[in-house]
């Protein structure tokens, strides 16, 4: 078991939000989590493959030599 275990204050701060919005994600059930008794705790690895899936890609336009006349 070598994954860390974060708050939902710890999240929050790695995601540069408010506590709010983990919470809200854990209520949703769009990250995974795990009860400690009355605790949360969100592996790290949960963190990363949020991050990972909802990362966007740039799209990379083509930069054609278009010549104006004169």
């Amino acid at each position: 078991m070598t994954d860390r275990y974060l708050s939902v204050d710890q999240v929050a701060e790695l995601l540069g939000t408010t506590a709010r919005f983990p919470r809200r994600l854990i209520e949703e059930r769009g990250i995974r989590y795990v009860k400690v008794g009355r605790h949360v705790r969100i592996p790290e690895s949960a963190v990363n493959e949020y991050i990972g899936t909802r990362t966007v890609e740039p799209i990379l336009l083509r930069r054609t030599s278009v010549r104006r006349a004169a």
